[in-house]
């Protein structure tokens, strides 16, 4: 009776940390201790969070003035539209096939390639330029990895139809291999990216992830006939078809846990994926998992990026969108640290993990205790800068969303206040060593 019982109580755990609320919850614990200076690795101090809120808003009325409505979500569709329009002309030539794709077919396609986009995205270091012949240009990190996707995507490298190659399915993606993805993305000795072997294995797992699925994404497993399960799971209010936010978190979750590497935290031998623990939580922990911290940044990611095709060629409408956090990671969490609401404590970090006794920057493993504490306050911090930066501009949530505010502020500044520290990398204050999967 006992051992069902805790088997029972950890079955609930686990499926807890997947879920997107208990993202916010785990981190305002995190949050929560350091407001009482319990925090082992990071100083917080919240007088300097005004400084950050009106750093924001410079950005903003910079880019945007004072037409807020204007601002886009986060998403991955800008990094595939740098530089040149990208996503739209392709749209329009779906519409000149015969016969022309219907707007969900269209809708398919687009959450193909903003998924493998997404899953492409973790940091690709400090050196690795793509060059995007169509456009003469060239691009680096997020916006280089977006571009070069999209090129992928356009020569059908996600395809295992040669007559259908704007698409992603899983016959092509187990085909994938680090030599040719290396091509794709112009990586050499000259050029090298941090992490390659990692994306690559990413591909191939999401294709067995896709095969083993059929629910979510069809017999041929397809990431796009997730939204054959999605309308399923939706109702109709008049004209418009209104979808749980919990049914598309749901499909990413689970449906794509097996596409994470396995050394990562387990509970009763179950992967938990981008969960970690934290180790101010573990001195106040009362059960087992209390000390876990759950993140699932690239799975928020992938779902601001998702969700937006979906409303604009479909129109259908998300459900408990206030569920959605902050994304954990080094642009945010950077102008966090770079503006003084977080510091390192003084020798916190031991010397080993500084590359030279002369450098300023530590570069730690995503599993390291202070990664953790930073990426958990990143989280609590989003949304206390959000809610500064709309009571200075006398903004409700509704007219100036989080989504907004990741988009045209803090992302943004944690890049640009980077690059002003740090112009010969534009690197954050802290460095992640990159496996290709986390960033």
């Amino acid at each position: 009776m006992f051992v069902g019982a805790l088997s029972s109580s950890r079955e609930q755990t686990i499926e807890y940390l997947r879920t997107l609320p208990s993202i916010r919850e785990r981190c305002g614990r995190v949050h929560d201790l350091a407001k009482q200076g319990k925090l082992k690795y990071f100083g917080y101090h919240p007088d300097r969070e005004e400084q950050v809120a009106d750093y924001c808003i410079r950005i903003i009325k910079r880019d945007f003035g004072d037409d807020f409505s204007i601002i886009p979500p986060h998403g991955r569709w800008r990094h595939l539209d740098a530089g040149v329009s990208r996503i739209a002309p392709l749209v329009a030539r779906w519409d000149t096939l015969e016969p022309p794709p219907d707007r969900k077919e269209k809708t398919k396609r687009l959450i193909d390639l903003f998924l493998v986009s997404v899953l492409l995205d973790a940091g690709a270091g400090n050196d690795w330029i793509y060059r995007d012949e169509a456009s003469g240009k060239s691009f680096s990190r997020s916006e280089g990895l977006g571009v070069a996707s999209f090129n992928m995507f356009m020569e059908g490298f996600f395809s295992g139809d040669d007559y259908q190659p704007h698409r992603v399915d899983a016959k092509g993606l187990e085909l994938i291999t680090t030599q040719e993805t290396a091509r794709a993305m112009q990586v050499s000795s000259d050029n090298p990216m941090v992490g390659l072997e990692g994306r690559a294995s990413l591909l191939v797992n999401l294709s067995h992830a896709l095969k083993n699925n059929p629910t979510f994404f069809g017999a041929e497993g397809r990431p796009g006939n997730m939204l054959d399960y999605l309308e399923s799971e939706s109702t109709t209010d008049g004209p418009n078809r209104r979808v749980p936010l919990a049914a598309l978190w749901h499909v990413l979750v689970s449906g794509l846990t097996p596409i994470w590497p396995t050394d990562r935290t387990t509970l009763g031998g179950v992967p938990l994926g981008d969960v970690w623990p934290c180790d101010a939580l573990k001195a106040v922990a009362l059960a087992e998992g209390d000390e876990l911290v759950p993140f699932h940044k690239l799975t928020g990611w992938t779902t601001y990026s998702l969700i937006e095709p979906i409303e604009k060629i479909l129109e259908w409408r998300f459900d408990g969108l206030e569920d959605m956090t902050g994304l954990p990671e080094y642009r945010n969490g950077g102008l966090l640290v770079d503006l003084g609401v977080l510091s390192l404590k003084p020798e916190a970090i031991t010397k080993a993990y500084y590359p030279s006794a002369s450098s300023p920057i530590p570069r730690l493993p995503p599993s390291h205790p202070a990664i953790v504490e930073w990426r958990a306050m990143t989280v609590i911090e989003l949304d206390r800068i959000a809610d500064l930066i709309r009571a200075k501009l006398n903004l409700s949530r509704e007219k100036l969303t989080l989504a907004q505010v990741l988009e045209s502020a803090t992302w943004k500044g944690g890049r640009e206040i980077a690059k002003d520290k740090r112009p010969e990398s534009g690197g954050p204050p802290i460095e992640i060593v990159s496996d290709g999967t986390v960033f």
